[in-house]
């Protein structure tokens, strides 16, 4: 998996205008001086997280993830979410936004329906612990921006729900204009059904097509320069919560016949049921470290028919029962919470 999140080269000049000195922000997270002045900026998981934490130590204020989330300049929208707010309706936004991150960095958004209401889920896929509340902030903050954007402020989120315990409740819930319930399984937005499928007033299909165009230039790249195990394995992860690993599902993603998919992974010498395997561990390590989610989710969560199943298989990969393993590499943040 590659662990590369894309930055952008305006990143400094918004902390500063929310009164963030750049320069303390990368002492504080171990970066070098330099680093704003790169042509093209990149991190991995860690130090995202680190220059995340470095902001929030940095600011006074306790909530600036959602003051930076909310940005709505037009000038500091990129391809990808500018093509967002050209969407037909804020559910079409949200999975563009999920399917473009492949682009940029091993995160998912997912999206969680019921009857009547919609989560929508931030996830890091390469973390070994809880992301820094201001980048969680940021990222609902940022999500709720473009709903309201698009929907010319129609959209009211039901609640929000976050890992951490209470702190600075009044002031999220008169951001997000919703109740927060807080030691949550997972960090996510929950709007009603009625939301998710709103109309964007802001759709201009003409925009949509030539930018999407381009973005999906650049997915297709990045699969050519992928080997094939790489592109099952993060077909697999985007979409095997509550299902079965099936070969046809991700010969169709990956816009291909199971014919032609299982004659390429032969002549890579790996097998679909190899890659599936090697996927539900990485996803049962994520999953574990989240002490919240209980072993009988996460193993519906990885597609088993039931939590033996589960049991079995993570003890022939580990040695050791789910709940073993987690007692010695659970996350604090997630244990505190």
């Amino acid at each position: 998996m590659n662990d590369r999140f894309r930055v952008s080269t305006s990143l400094a000049e918004r902390l500063r205008s929310h009164g963030i000195a750049p320069a303390a922000v990368l002492l504080r997270s171990g970066l070098p001086p330099g680093f704003f002045q790169q042509e093209k900026i990149y991190l991995s998981t860690a130090q995202l997280f680190a220059f995340w934490r470095a902001v929030g130590e940095s600011s006074p204020d306790p909530v600036i993830g959602l003051k930076l989330g909310a940005e709505q300049r037009l000038e500091h929208y990129n391809p990808t979410a500018i093509a967002t707010v050209c969407s037909r309706t804020f559910r079409d936004a949200v999975q563009r936004i999920a399917r473009y991150k492949q682009l940029t960095c091993p995160e998912e958004i997912r999206i969680h329906l019921t009857t009547d209401e919609a989560a929508v889920e931030f996830v890091f896929i390469a973390a070994d612990q809880h992301a820094p509340d201001v980048l969680v902030d940021m990222c609902l903050s940022w999500m709720l921006a473009i709903g309201r954007r698009g929907t010319d402020g129609q959209i009211a989120p039901r609640r929000v729900e976050l890992m951490r315990p209470a702190q600075h409740a009044d002031q999220l819930e008169r951001h997000f204009g919703c109740r927060v319930r807080f030691k949550a399984t997972g960090d996510a937005l929950i709007l009603s059904r009625q939301d998710f499928e709103r109309t964007f007033v802001t759709h201009n299909q003409e925009l949509l097509s030539t930018i999407g165009a381009h973005l999906e230039a650049e997915l297709r790249a990045l699969d050519a320069t992928d080997d094939v195990h790489g592109q099952v394995k993060r077909a697999l992860k985007r979409s095997m919560a509550g299902k079965r690993p099936a070969l046809q599902l991700v010969a169709q993603e990956l816009g291909m016949s199971e014919r032609t998919l299982q004659r390429r992974l032969t002549v890579a010498g790996s097998s679909f049921q190899r890659i599936a395997e090697d996927a539900r561990r990485e996803l049962a390590h994520h999953y574990l470290r989240r002490s919240a989610i209980d072993v009988h989710e996460i193993a519906y969560l990885l597609g088993y028919e039931d939590a033996n199943s589960f049991f079995r298989a993570f003890h022939q990969w580990e040695g050791a029962a789910p709940g073993e393993w987690r007692a010695r590499h659970e996350d604090p943040a997630a244990v505190n919470a």
